[in-house]
Parts: C-alpha cells; sequence; structure tokens
C-alpha cells in the first residue's frame, strides 16, 4: 500500500502533508470496502432471518454429509475457507451466513456486488458485507494499479490470514454461465494472497444454491 502510495507522486515521499493525505485517502477506500461489525444487528438479523426464510419457504434444506465434510474442513489450523458460490437471489449472500455462523464455521464476510443504495450498503456492511471500491478498475491485468487495488489486495491478505472465512459469488442474478467481473476481480486478490505468500494455502468450497422459485 506504501509503494502504492509513493508511486503517484514519487517526490513526495517522506513528505509528511502528503502521507497524511495517503493516510486519509486509505481510510476513505477502507470503509467503502468494509465497516466495523454490528452485535447487535448481526443477533437481531440472525433472529429474524429464520422468521423470514420460513414465510418466504416451505423448507430449506442441506446435505448433511457435504456440511460434515466442511465442518471438518474448518479445523484445519491457519488454512482460510474460500466458497465459491453460485448466484441466483439477492437472499443467497444472507442465507449462507446465517448457515455457517448457525453451524460454528464462523461469521464470514460475503461480497457484495454493485448498486446497493448508501444505506442497504452501510446495513450489509455491518453484518459482514464487502464491496469493491468504488471507481476501481476491474481488470485480470497486473498493469495499471493504483491504490484502491493495493488497499484491497491488503485487505483480502488480512482476512485469509486471520482465517475468516470469505465467500465470493461467482455469478450475478439473475444467474448466468458466464464468470462476473467483480468475481474475477476478487479472485484475483485470493490468487494474489497465495503468491506473495500471505497464506500458504486455502480450501476451496464449491457451494450451489438452488431453489423451486427463486424469491
Amino acid at each position: 500500500v506504501q509503494d502504492a502510495a509513493s508511486g503517484q507522486d514519487p517526490k513526495s515521499r517522506g513528505n509528511e502533508g502528503s502521507q497524511q493525505c495517503w493516510k486519509e485517502e486509505i481510510r476513505e477506500i477502507l470503509g467503502e470496502i468494509q465497516a466495523p461489525l454490528s452485535p447487535l444487528l448481526l443477533r437481531l438479523f440472525h433472529w429474524l432471518l429464520p422468521k423470514l426464510l420460513t414465510r418466504l419457504f416451505l423448507s430449506v434444506q442441506l446435505h448433511l454429509g457435504q456440511l460434515e465434510m466442511v465442518l471438518r474442513a474448518a479445523k484445519t489450523p491457519k488454512v482460510p475457507l474460500v466458497f465459491l458460490c453460485s448466484h441466483q437471489s439477492q437472499v443467497d449472500g444472507p442465507l449462507l451466513s446465517f448457515i455457517l455462523l448457525s453451524q460454528g464455521i464462523g461469521l464470514p464476510r460475503v461480497t457484495v456486488g454493485a448498486g446497493s443504495s448508501p444505506r442497504l450498503r452501510s446495513l450489509l456492511q455491518r453484518l459482514g458485507g464487502i464491496f469493491l471500491p468504488s471507481g476501481m478498475a476491474q481488470t485480470l491485468s497486473d498493469r495499471d494499479e493504483g491504490l484502491p487495488e493495493a488497499v484491497l489486495d491488503a485487505y483480502i491478505q488480512e482476512v485469509l490470514q486471520s482465517c475468516q472465512p470469505l465467500v465470493l459469488f461467482l455469478e450475478e442474478p439473475p444467474a448466468s454461465l458466464w464468470l462476473a467481473e467483480p468475481a474475477r476481480c476478487w479472485l484475483l486478490r485470493v490468487v494474489r494472497a497465495l503468491r506473495d505468500g500471505a497464506v500458504p494455502d486455502v480450501l476451496i468450497v464449491p457451494v450451489g444454491i438452488t431453489y423451486d422459485v427463486a424469491p
């Protein structure tokens, strides 16, 4: 992050005023990505969600054998879980977050697509949602990388190093057969964390979510 910040203006390296401006810009970028979790909102949300699900669906079914495999994998020391998920509805994120937390795997960081209002974005961040910084170039190229990309790289490294579960949605609803551009951007950060040695390994968990009728 320091290299990316100083690279914007090499002559300002060591200048206290410029460093303070970088810090403020970095804080703004980080605030666009995530926010501190709210224990009160989390308790309220996970009390309300089962009531909502019973109104939306007749039942929610899990493959218990596969769930047991995930629970065993979650006990692997110092190796984070990365869930790669199909995406058919905006209910997917809250549903998967509730399941993982209720099974003792932990509260995941869940990627959320663009298009949320500022209030909804703030609420989702308090519940564990993470967003791409605004205006960030969503490219697979290593070139034209700036400060937002560097901050996002560092953030994903911190999430993986702390072994927080990470949920990445591969599609944008309505589901398609193409990998969504935001998903490419998130996946690139995970690959870089592995390549740079931030974590020794990650456990990839494919997740399929289907509905008789998508809400």
